[in-house]
């Protein structure tokens, strides 16, 4: 039986996460960490309420817990957020990893780690793992900061980069931009979009999935996970309408340069997903597709 410790497992991954390894006990023992009480609507793990930035804390329970596995879901994503408070920003993104390679080169645990996109400047997109990064804000530093931890200490980890994560879960503290497109539409409010910033968007439960293949075929280093389509925001906004039946005439496309916003995000990311294809034999769909799956998945809960 593998042990495995999910941080942040109250996030839109972490929950995703635990209800995909919890469907069969016999494989895994899961225990999450994140902070306040258990937000999923599952009691049927093992839960540590715990401030992750206390390394002192953290290093102690996964210490005793002695896990075979790590996945960190835990981050700060807001990305204005993190510009605005890179010290908050830091001690989530960088000292949690930083606590969590300490601990796991003691008892010999895999940690597998979720970074972003946003390390890369968006001027060539379709990036490979190995392209090089240059982020150009500090979301983007601070999670090519952790990568970096990982990259140099003498552990088994993983890296799973991803873009644009969306889905629902029991208990969410923040929406994510698919939510937001569908309640704004189903409200009749006219929304502003832009045109000129190009994305993947992934689909929790496809990124779930991945950690899951991570750990069961003990995958080491960088993969990329998104869907395979390259769209801009406002395309992947219409989409949303399409899919939902609802009326796309209240989509307004602007340009980014109008948005003055605090951090700057880059015009055109995506993925190269040969690798992820060929060595986790994962196989990305286009966002049309995976939304329509998300679509049948929520409709099916209510039934």
């Amino acid at each position: 039986m593998i042990k495995v410790i999910i941080t942040g497992s109250n996030g839109l991954l972490g929950q995703s996460l635990l209800n995909l390894l919890l469907q069969d006990r016999s494989a895994y023992q899961v225990i999450g960490f994140s902070r306040g009480i258990n937000r999923s609507c599952r009691g049927d793990f093992e839960y540590v309420s715990i401030d992750l930035t206390n390394s002192k804390l953290l290093e102690e329970h996964v210490r005793n817990l002695q896990p075979d596995f790590i996945i960190n879901t835990a981050a700060m994503t807001n990305v204005d957020a993190c510009e605005n408070n890179k010290i908050a920003c830091d001690a989530v993104n960088v000292g949690v990893v930083d606590s969590l390679v300490a601990v796991a080169k003691q008892i010999n645990a895999h940690v597998i780690h979720l970074s972003t996109d946003f390390i890369f400047d968006g001027v060539q997109g379709n990036y490979k793992e190995t392209d090089v990064p240059n982020p150009l804000n500090y979301y983007g530093v601070s999670k090519l900061k952790s990568e970096e931890i990982l990259k140099k200490a003498t552990i088994d980890f993983t890296i799973l980069r991803t873009i644009l994560v969306y889905g629902n879960v029991f208990d969410m503290s923040r929406s994510n931009f698919i939510l937001w497109v569908k309640e704004m539409l189903e409200k009749k409010q006219e929304i502003t979009i832009v045109n000129d910033q190009f994305r993947t968007p992934t689909y929790v439960e496809d990124l779930a999935l991945a950690c899951k293949i991570s750990m069961d075929k003990r995958s080491k280093g960088v993969y990329n996970i998104a869907s395979n389509t390259l769209l801009s925001i406002y395309e992947i906004a219409q989409q949303i309408g399409t899919v939902y039946g609802l009326d796309t005439s209240y989509i307004k496309a602007i340009s980014t340069s109008t948005l003055n916003q605090r951090a700057t995000r880059p015009k055109k990311t995506g993925f190269d997903l040969s690798k992820t294809k060929k060595e986790l034999k994962f196989y990305p769909k286009s966002f049309i597709e995976d939304l329509q799956r998300f679509k049948e998945n929520e409709l099916n809960k209510h039934i």
